[in-house]
């Protein structure tokens, strides 16, 4: 019972209609919006997106915070309550539908069983929303109440609130630097999720999914990808004058702080980068602030984030893998991070990382490669066991020494002392 008020609503029985949509748009000042169904933008959620806007937030956090409010907002007009009278009852009612609802699919797709791909061990996407999803989702609803309660227009009293061991609090708060952050819960609705391991790609396997690429620009992509560690997004953004052959590097804009970064690059990169440019069509421009990257087929466009993805999704379901763009990340990360000559700040700042803590993750190692080195240990321990039956005995060694110390020139009485009075 919270706040002496516990409505008895059934869960099981609730029909959330799919109504209302998230728009992407060309509008500088208005990217993002969130339709009701009448086909009227919701006005909290654009007040809300523009703050994002002032804030710094590019046009895909901007999305990203719309589809977590899209969601909340089909399920409070479900209910029949305006998302400015709601209460922690619907904030709570809300988390456990959640959780234990399967999601929204097409009527002919079944919900898939969560099962390890037996090439990569990766999860599929199963019929539950992810931790991480409703983590995610859980954050931008307490961060909307937050503004609209600031501003007046919303509850007096977050129906999202922060844990009970955190209120009045920030995260880590007087965290000690030489010491790796807490994982502490920040919203008492707030699942707990299992801290997730980055898993790279085997060099053997990278290699044959690099040989089902079936064009020089993909080609040029994954081994840029996969020696800056940049993310896709960032590399799909770079435009021709940000590649500097000579020195091999290529210039990025850094997700999140939008700062302009020059990442290093393998020299094999650059010659497939050399070769798709060689290939383009006349009818490409290619001046410096023209796109880097292009589609293949007419008419001519900018490439994209999920044309991108379906081509290394192609490339990597030949082996029946199921990696995606984000793991070239990781597999730039976990290459640079067990190179012992190259520090882990210098991987830190390539990465673009905000604490060292993240890129540590980077040095667990993978279950292939420490199977491979105590292997190569039991190797190496076996071939100096062979090696020690090669040796001489004990008899023939201390003859062998005794020889070697009388004809250095030593006094006689004192390598008797030495090997116990022994005489030559």
């Amino acid at each position: 019972m919270i706040d002496g008020v516990d409505e008895d609503r059934d869960l099981s029985a609730l029909v959330v209609p799919r109504v209302g949509t998230v728009e992407v748009g060309d509008d500088l000042w208005e990217p993002v919006r969130l339709i009701d169904s009448g086909g009227e933008g919701v006005a909290a959620v654009m007040a809300f997106l523009r703050e994002l806007q002032a804030s710094g937030r590019s046009a895909a956090t901007q999305r990203s915070y719309a589809m977590d409010l899209l969601r909340w907002f089909r399920f409070v007009w479900a209910i029949g309550v305006s998302w400015d009278q709601v209460t922690r009852v619907e904030a709570r009612d809300f988390c456990r539908w959640l959780g234990l609802r399967d999601k929204p699919t097409r009527a002919e797709a079944r919900p898939q069983r969560v099962v390890p791909n037996p090439v990569t061990g990766k999860p599929g996407p199963g019929p539950k929303y992810a931790a991480a999803t409703r983590a995610h989702s859980e954050t931008v609803l307490r961060v909307f109440y937050d503004f609209h309660r600031d501003a007046g227009t919303g509850p007096m009293v977050n129906p999202f609130p922060q844990a009970r061991e955190r209120r009045g609090s920030r995260a880590n708060a007087h965290h000690n630097p030489m010491e790796p952050f807490r994982n502490e819960r920040v919203g008492l609705y707030r699942p707990r999720g299992a801290r997730r391991i980055p898993r790279a790609i085997p060099d053997e396997l990278f290699s044959r999914v690099f040989a089902q690429l079936g064009s020089h620009r993909d080609r040029a992509l994954v081994a840029l990808w996969v020696s800056t560690g940049a993310r896709a997004a960032e590399l799909l953004g770079a435009r021709c004058g940000d590649v500097d052959p000579g020195q091999q590097l290529i210039t990025v804009i850094r997700k999140g702080t939008r700062a302009i970064q020059q990442l290093p690059a393998s020299p094999d990169a650059f010659v497939w980068l050399r070769l798709y440019q060689a290939g383009h069509d006349q009818a490409l421009s290619a001046g410096r602030d023209d796109p880097l990257w292009w589609t293949r087929r007419r008419p001519f466009r900018a490439l994209t984030y999920p044309a991108a993805r379906a081509m290394f999704g192609r490339a990597a379901g030949a082996l029946g893998a199921n990696w995606t763009l984000h793991d070239l990340r990781h597999t730039a990360a976990y290459r640079m991070a067990r190179d012992p000559q190259l520090p882990l700040t210098d991987v830190q700042w390539v990465l673009g990382h905000a604490h060292l803590s993240t890129t540590q993750r980077y040095l667990t190692p993978m279950p292939g490669d420490v199977i491979a080195g105590v292997l190569a240990h039991h190797r190496r321990d076996g071939q100096r066991a062979a090696a020690d039956h090669t040796r001489p005995t004990t008899a023939d060694t201390v003859a062998a020494a005794d020889a070697a110390a009388l004809s250095s020139g030593y006094r006689q009485d004192s390598l008797d002392v030495l090997f116990g009075g022994r005489t030559s």
